[in-house]
């Protein structure tokens, strides 16, 4: 499943023509798209998404931005949090706002599609991954009836506070898992303690291998690993592992 949904989340960057032909290709036969444009303080100007949709799941994955966007975006204090879902604590503003743009179209488009017993998941990429969490906790705390079945995200960034995490982390017990691939710079911020992350992380090593856990001190060892493996531009391992196609490679290599 998380190689898939890796797929589904790259495929978030692509046009709507080639959307519709790759999810048909994968068995999706309803496709719709979640767009809107807006003008919030930061420096981006839509949100993007799309729910595709067979007999037996539903996928909506949201479109990432770019490495440098979201780092010069997350390193914006200037705004106010929001508050989370059900006031449950609080969440990034821009995060808040750039889901709320869909927010309601992604919901009447799932109570719409899900005719039967399709599982539902919420899936994507660096920004895409944050409003993924999001979309699954406003499901979760504000209408129960269209919890998602499982959410997935890759190189997401911290976005929300312990509060909202911790009742998160309770409603998705074994349904969340967030993906970092080695030392991709975007799931370090925006910065700790103000924010937080939600569980279950998987760590990809500088191997590109899979773990379930890795200790402190085994962890800043990895890292440094990653970042002398390219000896001409060391500082840029956090911009190359938070490429989407990195995640997708490792993830396939580890299928074997």
């Amino acid at each position: 499943m998380a190689y898939w949904l890796a797929k589904a989340s790259d495929l978030a960057y692509k046009d709507e023509a080639a959307i519709e032909a790759e999810a048909r290709s994968w068995g999706f036969d309803e496709v719709r798209h979640h767009k809107t444009r807006f003008t919030p303080p930061f420096p981006l100007e839509d949100t993007q998404a799309y729910t595709a949709a067979s007999d037996d799941m539903i996928i909506t994955a949201f479109r990432g931005t770019e490495p440098k966007q979201i780092r010069d975006w997350l390193s914006d204090a200037t705004t106010p949090p929001w508050p989370g879902p059900a006031r449950t604590g609080y969440v990034h503003y821009g995060f808040a706002e750039a889901l709320q743009s869909i927010f309601p179209d992604v919901k009447d488009t799932l109570a719409e599609l899900r005719t039967g017993d399709q599982t539902v998941w919420f899936t994507g990429h660096s920004l895409g991954g944050a409003l993924a969490m999001l979309a699954g906790a406003r499901m979760y705390l504000e209408d129960p009836r269209l919890r998602a079945d499982g959410v997935y995200t890759y190189g997401q960034p911290r976005t929300c506070d312990r509060l909202l995490a911790g009742a998160y982390n309770k409603g998705f017990t074994d349904r969340m898992f967030r993906f970092v691939n080695n030392n991709d710079i975007v799931p370090q911020l925006p910065p700790e303690p103000a924010f937080t992350h939600v569980e279950k992380l998987k760590y990809i090593d500088s191997d590109g291998k899979l773990r379930d856990t890795m200790g402190l001190l085994g962890g800043l060892a990895d890292r440094a690993k990653g970042m002398t493996a390219d000896a001409f531009a060391p500082a840029s391992d956090g911009m190359r592992d938070h490429s989407i196609k990195r995640y997708v490679a490792a993830l396939e290599s580890n299928l074997a």
